[in-house]
């Protein structure tokens, strides 16, 4: 591709390769396709959510250099929904096209403990951290740290996945046996007031689009409910805020990224993690804002200018988890002033994110806990 054209915007039928074929890519393609772009998707899957909706797919292991070098031929620029391709892969695709947000970008969410180095270089706290490669490695962590803390694989850890809490030092061997892959890194308990995020764009000339700072609840380390705006005081949004536009630009982001935060007891705000890609704290933007971060995603894909990440409405996004609350569709469909979205999965087995409901309100008029569990009606969140 011509250098210069790789700082052009896509123009309109040209080809957004996507890697992955789950549902951030499915909300990808469809807002891809709104703005006149064309997706081709890399997946390991049949039938996947993303290729149901696409104009192309290809079906491929990601370590499979053939196929990768068929996929970037056949798209103009290319971008990712999940994280798990190998470097060598995100180099071999980098070789051939523009990838945004950029393999380094990827490198460094793919390790935790490249991504928490990454932060405090940047001037960004985390909770406070050590990596540990031996057994003697976690019990010196443990006595720098101290106990409650958790300990996590460096990689491929979602959804409360490759982690484990220790409580007491007995819990030490068992789970450092438990987790592989190695190096781990051991973090420190966070008794946190809350959890939030900020979903955050950046385009080809810098510029940055910041949705609304949101409060997330998890169920079984799961999302299970996403308030937007999040009930914060100012200063802490304004601190969020600041967090995850510093991170984009420390980061060189083209494209998208969500920055996973707590809030301490004391007000302080940390990063857990974060992620270069859409993400499930951010659903609710597909129909409280002008345009979605999925719409952000590809403009920013694309080279395109990024509006402003504004929000019409005040909104409630609830995650649809499992055979449990899949089965709940009827209802939801029947149900005034419920948005269903379904991600087209066949199997729906425990813990696995089927599709979302979201819930409007008044920009300004977001209730408090029972109203919400009220006007979610059949979606409501059990327990």
């Amino acid at each position: 591709m011509n250098p210069a054209a790789a700082h052009s915007p896509l123009p309109p039928g040209a080809t957004i390769g996507l890697v992955g074929g789950g549902q951030l890519g499915r909300m990808s393609a469809l807002a891809a396709a709104r703005l006149g772009y064309r997706c081709h998707i890399l997946t390991r899957e049949q039938d996947s959510p993303a290729a149901q909706v696409s104009a192309a797919v290809t079906v491929a292991d990601y370590g499979d250099q053939a196929a990768l070098a068929a996929f970037a031929e056949a798209v103009d620029v290319i971008s990712f929904e999940f994280e798990n391709i190998s470097a060598e892969g995100l180099d071999l695709l980098a070789a051939l096209r523009p990838v945004r947000p950029a393999p380094v970008v990827l490198r460094i969410s793919q390790d935790r403990v490249a991504e928490k180095s990454f932060l405090n270089q940047a001037g960004v706290a985390t909770a406070p951290w050590v990596a540990v490669d031996s057994e003697a490695d976690l019990h010196a962590a443990v006595a720098r740290l101290g106990l409650p803390a958790v300990l996590k694989t460096t990689r491929e850890g979602y959804d409360g996945k490759g982690q484990a809490m220790l409580r007491r030092p007995e819990d030490l061997a068992p789970a450092f046996a438990a987790l592989s892959p190695r190096p781990l890194v051991l973090e420190g308990f966070v008794d946190f007031a809350a959890e939030i995020s900020v979903v955050v764009a950046r385009g080809i000339d810098g510029a940055i689009a910041a949705f609304d700072t949101v409060q997330n609840h998890h169920r079984d380390h799961i999302l299970d409910l996403t308030l937007a705006p999040a009930p914060i005081a100012p200063d802490i949004d304004a601190a969020a805020q600041a967090i995850a536009r510093r991170v984009a630009e420390a980061i060189g982001l083209v494209g998208l990224l969500a920055v996973e935060m707590f809030i301490t007891a004391q007000g302080e705000v940390l990063v857990n993690e974060i992620a270069p890609r859409p993400h499930n704290s951010g659903h609710w933007t597909i129909d409280a804002c002008p345009e979605s971060q999925f719409d952000l995603h590809i403009r920013s894909v694309a080279g395109l200018t990024l509006p402003p990440a504004t929000r019409h409405s005040d909104a409630v996004m609830k995650n649809l988890v499992g055979p449990e609350e899949v089965a709940l569709w009827p209802q939801i469909l029947t149900a005034p002033g419920l948005i269903g979205h379904l991600y087209g999965k066949h199997e729906a087995r425990a813990g696995r994110k089927m599709g979302h409901v979201t819930r409007l309100f008044p920009r300004g008029a977001l209730p408090g806990p029972r109203a919400i569990a009220e006007a979610l009606g059949p979606a409501a969140p059990r327990g």
